[in-house]
């Protein structure tokens, strides 16, 4: 994870006879029982294999390219190389690291807005050939640095334009006049790209418009003369596999009426989100606890609540590990580690914050928790997806220690997944766990 330091032959501890991910937090915590109980990560390489198998279930057509600003380990970038993925490129940095894990520049789209010289130069250097392009001004540039580079059109959607105030890209109007610039500098353009947040709330209306839109620069490129073989739905996959069929419901018909598989059309969408969140769980100390005399309305778990609600103060914070709070996300409330609930056990409104004291740094606004005490440890699932400096120096904790592991059953059917990845994930060191 970024800011998360992976040695360059790190350790993976493979969990054997019915050893759980649970098992392994609790073994790092007892470590911790008469320590600095510092945060800690856990991943689950596992969980990236069975993400992939879901994927090629659900959407076969779609070659799946994660974006590395998703989350950056190298780990992860590993794996999923060695799964046969390609990837998104935002930078020259994300690009050194692709290559750096030997994935061929053929499998590798420098997308990124207002790209700096440096990143075309190193993207032309290293044989990188396929770059986004969202504006004229781009288009300039690349024909300069890179006159080899084969250009998808990043192309504007309602859907995206409604959830930013900087929508960047080209509308269908402009198109026609990007295409002919491109054609007058001699620099190709193979195909489009576009991108449907997952907020959307009208995937079919979204993915319609997007894709006749597509359809529509793909004939005038056509006509031009361009060789358009290449269509990036982009991304928008939560995680969840109730949101790809969603996805996929919406998007199969359309595709099947404006790119047939006989059209020769390489589909891709970017799932970066889907591949990576469920991977990682963050294991967090309470430093400190604080009651207060506030009704919260609307409370909907039975239990004692009363008029009590508690302040909990964690290791970790908005200018740590949950810094995506700080962009408009929602943080879902953590369970309570080794707690087992009794019937008649109290729970209480509260609220959970960082340790900086800054009225920015709380994490999750309010949910129900039982009452904890100083020295207890919280647990959030789903925390593979990587904000901006998620992982600055800002953090209490600079660099994060992250326990690597994989279930047996997991490492057998990754072994198994058409890859040779014993020689492929060289920088992998296999230990057993020992509870």
């Amino acid at each position: 994870m970024k800011g998360l330091v992976d040695k360059p032959n790190y350790i993976i501890e493979l969990l054997e006879g019915g050893v759980t991910l649970d098992d392994v937090i609790d073994g790092h915590i007892c470590e911790q029982a008469l320590g600095e109980k510092s945060a800690f990560v856990v991943g689950d390489l596992g969980a990236l294999m069975r993400q992939h198998v879901c994927w090629q279930s659900a959407v076969p057509r779609m070659q799946p390219y994660y974006p590395v600003k998703c989350n950056s380990s190298p780990a992860v970038i590993e794996v999923l190389a060695s799964l046969g993925l390609g990837f998104i490129c935002a930078n020259k940095t994300e690009a050194s690291l692709v290559l750096e894990h030997g994935v061929p520049p053929e499998n590798i789209i420098l997308s990124g807005v207002c790209k700096q010289l440096a990143h075309i130069k190193h993207a032309a250097k290293n044989n990188i050939q396929h770059l986004v392009c969202e504006s004229e001004a781009e288009l300039s540039k690349i024909s300069r640095l890179h006159p080899s580079a084969k250009l998808l059109l990043q192309l504007t959607t309602e859907a995206h334009a409604a959830e930013t105030s900087m929508a960047f890209g080209f509308s269908l109007k402009s198109c026609r006049h990007l295409l002919e610039a491109a054609k007058e500098l001699g620099v190709q353009v193979v195909g489009v790209t576009f991108h449907i947040p997952s907020s959307c709330q009208d995937l079919q209306q979204a993915y319609n418009h997007a894709l006749s839109d597509a359809r529509c620069v793909f004939d005038m490129g056509v006509d031009l003369g361009f060789n358009m073989n290449i269509l990036d739905i982009g991304g928008g996959f939560t995680g969840s596999e109730g949101q790809l069929k969603q996805v996929e419901s919406a998007v199969r018909p359309l595709l099947e009426a404006y790119f047939p598989p006989l059209s020769g059309v390489h589909v891709l969408a970017q799932p970066g989100s889907f591949y990576v969140a469920s991977a990682f769980s963050l294991a967090v100390n309470v430093i400190g606890k604080k009651v207060m005399n506030r009704h919260w309305d609307s409370l909907t778990q039975g239990g004692n609540n009363e008029d009590a609600e508690f302040l909990y103060y964690m290791n970790e914070g908005v200018y740590g590990p949950f810094s995506r709070k700080l962009l408009g996300n929602c943080i879902a409330a953590p369970s309570v580690h080794k707690h087992v609930r009794c019937a008649e056990e109290g729970v209480y409104p509260s609220s959970l914050w960082g340790p900086s004291l800054d009225q920015l740094d709380q994490v999750v606004e309010r949910c129900l928790l039982p009452e904890l005490s100083v020295g207890d440890w919280l647990c959030f699932s789903n925390m593979g997806v990587c904000g901006p400096e998620e992982f600055s120096c800002l953090s209490t904790s600079p660099q994060l220690p992250v326990y690597y592991t994989v279930s047996t059953c997991d490492w057998y059917k990754m072994q198994g997944a058409g890859e040779a990845l014993d020689s492929a994930m060289k920088n992998f060191s296999m230990v057993r766990y020992s509870v």
